[in-house]
């Protein structure tokens, strides 16, 4: 199954519980979606809800299993699979039977979509139209693709007692598996950078190599920041035989969940470096492939495989849409935290659904709870953060880590342990207590926040799932965490699917409150944590850290540069230009402490 075209945006993955479903919610109108696979037990208890929804028979694969991430991953694919494709065959019917459910679908679809005018074609025409329609659907509609996500550094050590399991049983290696050995016929999206370990692990399944038909059967997606990680991890990959079918871009500060900044490259000046060196990523990648399958004694494609360019991050508007789709030749873009207050698409329960419709901008926040030691974008007033907050008080401090997913700091424990936990906390808290008297009042109030600030994600990212679906849940109440981009101060009610794909394509706005662009809103991002970088550094100061400083402050200008020439030739956006001016001053009056390295 090729993937089709029917969209021109999909909908990223979010957290863990947010998206877990979302293919079984728009996969048959041929939206793609992305399910996360860092949590097996998650996807288990929802492979269980529905199973019970679908009158599907129902095993539990407990923990006794020999390979039971794997196993429970691989499960949950292909009942999502088989539940795709029975509403897809169920909706492909109604649409031939009904001409208002062939209008409404139609009015979901872009204007610019030639299936769009060939369905407005067999209805003007009206002659047989049942069985031309039949047809025509049969021909040109295909589902969504259930891709799925897994962020390459939740590669955990796994043991049976003091035993280390083979590396294999790593988790993003077995969730790795769990996807290979499914049935479905889609993506897998890499994110958080590259693990080579991971990546040779691909080499184990024929389905991520091209058949005698130049086919993939699965793909790989890389998540990036910018072309030169592209290159390296595309090439990487090339080396071992291995197609990346899409580079999927991601603003490195406006975007949910963890942000992996650049080094103060912004998203406009990356897309046009994409643009102008595509070929170039393409043949490199080719080259390396053909030798490596040759080694192989695979097939080998006598030309390029397709090679898609996507983006996502900050995008709000029909217009910004447009303009990314068009300016810089993108195959897609990518809308997440939106479609947080979309009901049909998304998992949500109430309360957080209710936080983020009344949230303002000052409520969207970058900030340090995530165990990965990675900035993270998250929201004020969560269960989450009210629940922690209430422990720290209570003076029982961090989480009882029942899932150890993020378990990655071998500091205190060979196994691992998580920064988020009350066993990490506890010591670094008895740590601090004995130097104490060395430490102003303001030194260690600050050391405590930084050692409690830590959320358990894998509750918190997983609770909303649970609480919508009513599904107990069991252990110490952790609320939930929630992680939408800063854009989504922007989006003020809950609206149906239908009414934000017309958002989308048509600009029927629902959006209430005036907003900067995605260019203008990355840029001041960039430029507040330039500041706040340079502003938090303590201890002495490194020739590295200067040259670091440096270089970002020298790319947010380029940057700037860039982007006074694209918005004086754009008339939707050259209203901004005042607002580049002032980015510009505010960016030369914050001083690197080295002067003459300026």
């Amino acid at each position: 199954m090729t993937k089709n075209n029917l969209h021109t945006f999909h909908i990223p993955v979010m957290g863990l519980a947010y998206t877990i479903d979302s293919p079984i919610r728009v996969a048959q109108y041929g939206i793609s979606s992305v399910v996360a696979l860092a949590d097996d037990d998650l996807i288990d208890k929802m492979r269980n809800f529905y199973s019970t929804k679908f009158n599907i028979p129902y095993e539990e694969i407990t923990q006794k299993f020999h390979d039971y991430r794997a196993e429970r991953i691989t499960s949950y694919l292909n009942l999502v699979d088989k539940i795709v494709k029975e509403k897809f065959e169920n909706f492909k019917t109604e649409l031939a039977e009904s001409k208002t459910a062939l209008e409404n679908f139609m009015s979901m679809l872009p204007n610019t979509s030639d299936i769009k005018k060939g369905f407005q074609n067999l209805l003007d025409d009206g002659i047989a139209f049942k069985e031309n329609i039949q047809n025509y659907i049969e021909t040109h509609l295909l589902p969504g693709e259930i891709d799925v996500n897994i962020m390459t550094k939740l590669d955990k050590d796994n043991f049976v007692k003091n035993e280390q399991l083979p590396v294999e049983f790593n988790d993003a290696h077995a969730a790795l598996r769990g996807f290979a050995n499914s049935n479905l016929e889609s993506s897998v999206v890499l994110s958080a950078g590259m693990n080579p370990r991971l990546f040779g692990y691909f080499e184990n399944f024929k389905d991520f190599f091209p058949n005698e038909n130049n086919e993939l059967k699965k793909k790989i997606i890389l998540k990036v920041s910018d072309f030169r990680s592209a290159m390296i991890q595309g090439n990487f990959l090339a080396k071992k035989g291995l197609w990346v079918s899409e580079y999927r871009i991601e603003s490195g500060l406006n975007c949910g969940g963890h942000a992996f900044a650049t080094d103060g490259l912004l998203l406009g000046t990356i897309l046009e470096e994409f643009k102008q060196k595509k070929d170039q990523l393409v043949q490199s990648a080719h080259d390396l492939m053909i030798k490596a399958l040759q080694a192989k004694n695979q097939p080998v494609p006598k030309n390029p495989l397709e090679l898609k360019i996507t983006v996502q991050g900050g995008v709000g508007t029909a217009a910004e849409h447009e303009f990314l789709l068009d300016e810089y030749n993108v195959d897609s873009v990518g809308w997440g935290s939106p479609f947080l207050l979309v009901p049909e698409a998304t998992s949500v329960d109430k309360e957080t659904r209710n936080l983020l419709m009344n949230a303002k901008e000052d409520d969207f926040y970058l900030s340090n709870i995530s165990p990965l030691g990675v900035p993270f974008n998250t929201l004020k007033g969560t269960t989450n953060e009210f629940l922690k907050q209430k422990r720290i008080h209570e003076n029982k401090a961090g989480s009882s880590c029942p899932k150890k997913f993020l378990a990655l700091s071998k500091e205190y424990d060979p196994h691992g342990i998580c920064t988020a936990s009350k066993k990490y906390q506890d010591i670094k808290l008895e740590e601090l207590e004995a130097k104490k008297d060395s430490l102003s009042i303001d030194e260690l109030e600050k050391s405590k926040i930084k050692i409690t600030e830590k959320s358990c994600l894998c509750v918190g990212l997983a609770n909303a799932s649970y609480l919508e679906n009513d599904i107990k849940i069991k252990g110490q109440a952790q609320g939930v965490v929630i992680c939408p981009g800063p854009n989504l101060a922007y989006f003020d009610q809950e609206v149906s699917l239908k009414e934000m794909i017309q958002h989308i394509y048509q600009g029927k706005s629902v959006i209430r409150t005036e907003r900067p662009n995605l260019f203008i809103k990355e840029l001041k991002m960039y430029i507040t944590y330039f500041r706040n970088e340079i502003q938090s550094i303590s201890g002495e100061l490194t020739t590295a850290q200067l040259k670091k400083w440096t270089t970002f402050k020298s790319n947010l200008l380029d940057g700037i540069e860039y982007y006074k020439n694209l918005f004086e030739s754009t008339i939707a956006f050259k209203g901004d230009l005042n607002q580049l001016d002032s980015c510009k001053s505010e960016l030369v009056g914050i001083k690197i402490p080295v002067s003459e390295l300026v």
